[in-house]
C-alpha cells in the first residue's frame, strides 16, 4: 500500500519526541533527521525534502511551539500542514464550463491505466456531479483499447463513441463533438492513445486533438508505483500540452509514494483524482488534507463515510442495526452484512480510514481474512432459510450436510454458530442498556456466574 513505510517511519519519529516536557533544538533535530530519511527513502525529490524540512524546522522552533504544553502534537500539526501544502492545500476540481460542453482530454503513457481511468472519471462525474458524460475512443493504436472502453462504458451505463480503428483519431474527436451536441451530452472525455515512451508522433497527435476540441481539462494519468518517474513524465507532458491535472492510478500498489509528494511542488500541476483499485468504483476526487491524514496514520473518516453512503444500502443497514439491537439478528442478516462490507474493499483498506486503527491495518493477513469471509458466506448459503432463521435446530446430520455443501468442516460450522450467538447476545444486551440507561450484566455477557451479591445479584449457593 502506498505510503505504508513512510507512515510507519513518520510515526516513529513523532513517538521519539512524545512525552518530552520541552521541545529543544536537539530533540527537534533528531526528529527532523528521521523525517528527512523517511521522505528520501519514500523517493521524494531531494530539493522538495530540503525545502520541506526547512519550513517545518522554522515553524517548529517558533516561540509558540517551544513553550507549548504539548510540543509533539504541535509538531505533528506543522508536519501535517506542510504535507497538505505540498499536495495542493485544496481540492482541484474539473474546470466545468458554465454553459455548453465541457471537454476533457485523457493523456498518458501506455500501462498507466488511462483507459480505465477515463471510464472511472466518467462514473464519478455521473454519480457525484450529476453530469451526462460521453466517452470517446481515440486510442486506435493499442489493440483492444476500443473494446476495453466499450466494456467499461457498458458497466457504468455511459455511451462510448467510436468509428473503429480505421478512422483517424482526430477525425473521430471532431465527429464526437458534433454527436455530443446533437444528443445532449454536457461532458466529453477523450481517451487518447499512449506510447511506451514519449515521442514526437504521440505529441503531435495529442496537439492536433487539443487544437480541435479545445479541452477544458487535460488530465495526465501517472502510475503511483513509478516513483520519481512521475515527475519526469509530468514535466514532459506539461511542457508540450499544458496539463491541468493528474490522475494517480494504482495507489493501492506496493509503492513508496514519494513521486506523489514531489510532482505538484516541481510541476505545479495538481492531483485531481486517485485510483485505489481495479473496480470501476475504485477512483475518487483527490483531497490533499485527507491524503495528509492517511500519510500520518490519522485515518480518513470522511472518505470512509462517503464510500459507505455510496456503496452500502443504508436503508438495509438501518433495518439490520435495529434487528441486531433487539436480538432478532439472523444468519441471513449476517450474510447481508458481509456482502455490504465487501463493497467497501479490503479490511486493511477500511481500517486505514478509521482514526486510531491505521497502525493495526498492516498486521492483518488480508488473504486469510478474505478466505474466512468467503468460508462464512459459503456455510450460510448452504443452509436452508429455516436454518438461517433458527440455528438452534442444527443437529449433527444437518451440520454434516452443510459442511459437505460448503466444502468446510463441521468444526467450522460450530465455530460460526458460537460466534453468531455471542454477537447476538451482546447486541441484545447493548440494546437493553440503551433502553433503560443501565450497564449490562457483563458477567452474564461473558457467560459467567456472578461471584457476589453486588449490583443486585443474588448470593451464590
Amino acid at each position: 500500500m502506498a505510503f505504508e513505510s513512510l507512515t510507519n517511519r513518520l510515526n516513529k519519529a513523532f513517538r521519539d519526541i512524545t512525552g518530552k516536557g520541552k521541545l529543544t533544538e536537539k530533540n527537534m533535530n533528531d526528529m527532523l533527521r528521521e523525517v528527512r530519511m523517511s521522505l528520501l527513502e519514500a523517493d521524494v525529490n531531494y530539493k522538495v525534502v530540503k525545502d520541506f524540512i526547512d519550513h517545518v524546522k522554522e515553524k517548529a522552533l517558533g516561540a509558540d511551539v517551544m513553550s507549548s504544553l504539548n510540543p509533539s502534537q504541535m509538531v505533528v500539526k506543522i508536519v501535517h500542514d506542510e504535507i497538505v501544502e505540498l499536495l495542493g492545500t485544496s481540492e482541484a476540481s474539473i474546470n466545468f464550463k458554465s454553459s455548453g460542453i465541457t471537454t476533457i482530454m485523457m493523456v498518458g503513457l501506455q500501462g498507466t491505466g488511462k483507459t480505465t481511468a477515463s471510464a472511472k472519471i466518467a462514473n464519478v462525474l455521473k454519480k457525484k456531479k450529476a453530469r451526462k458524460p460521453l466517452l470517446v475512443a481515440c486510442d486506435i493504436v493499442r489493440p483492444a483499447a476500443i473494446e476495453q472502453l466499450k466494456t467499461l462504458g457498458n458497466s457504468i451505463d455511459v455511451e462510448v463513441y467510436s468509428e473503429g480503428a480505421d478512422v483517424p483519431a482526430l477525425t473521430q474527436a471532431k465527429n464526437a463533438m458534433e454527436y455530443a451536441k446533437a444528443n445532449g451530452y454536457d461532458t466529453v472525455l477523450f481517451d487518447t492513445a499512449g506510447r511506451l515512451h514519449i515521442d514526437e508522433e504521440l505529441m503531435q497527435e495529442l496537439a492536433d486533438i487539443k487544437e480541435a476540441v479545445q479541452p477544458d481539462d487535460i488530465l495526465l494519468t501517472v502510475d503511483a508505483m513509478t516513483g520519481q518517474d512521475i515527475v519526469t513524465v509530468a514535466q514532459s507532458f506539461n511542457e508540450q500540452l499544458a496539463v491541468t491535472g493528474l490522475v494517480l492510478t494504482k495507489l493501492d500498489g506496493d509503492s513508496r509514494g514519494g513521486g506523489i509528494l514531489s510532482v505538484r511542488a516541481i510541476t505545479n500541476v495538481p492531483v485531481k483524482f486517485v485510483g485505489q483499485g481495479e473496480k470501476v468504483d475504485d477512483l475518487d476526487i483527490f483531497y490533499p488534507d485527507r491524503m495528509a491524514d492517511r500519510i500520518l496514520g490519522m485515518g480518513d473518516i470522511m472518505t470512509f463515510v462517503e464510500q459507505a453512503q455510496e456503496k452500502m444500502d443504508m436503508e438495509e443497514q438501518a433495518k439490520a442495526a435495529s434487528k441486531m439491537m433487539s436480538g432478532k439478528f439472523t444468519l441471513d442478516d449476517m450474510l447481508m452484512q458481509i456482502r455490504q462490507m465487501n463493497k467497501l474493499g479490503s479490511l486493511g483498506g477500511i481500517m486505514k480510514m478509521i482514526p486510531g486503527m491505521s497502525q493495526m491495518a498492516g498486521q492483518i493477513d488480508e488473504a486469510k481474512a478474505e478466505g474466512q469471509m468467503k468460508k462464512t458466506e459459503a456455510i450460510i448459503l448452504s443452509m436452508t432459510m429455516e436454518e438461517r432463521e433458527n440455528p438452534d435446530i442444527l443437529r449433527a446430520s444437518r451440520k454434516s450436510r452443510i459442511a459437505k455443501g460448503s466444502g468446510t468442516q463441521v468444526a467450522d460450522i460450530n465455530r460460526l454458530i458460537k460466534q453468531f450467538e455471542q454477537t447476538r447476545q451482546m447486541m441484545k444486551m447493548m440494546g437493553n442498556m440503551g433502553k433503560n440507561g443501565k450497564m449490562p450484566n457483563m458477567g452474564a455477557l461473558m457467560g459467567k456466574k456472578p461471584k457476589n451479591n453486588f449490583g443486585g445479584f443474588g448470593r451464590r449457593r
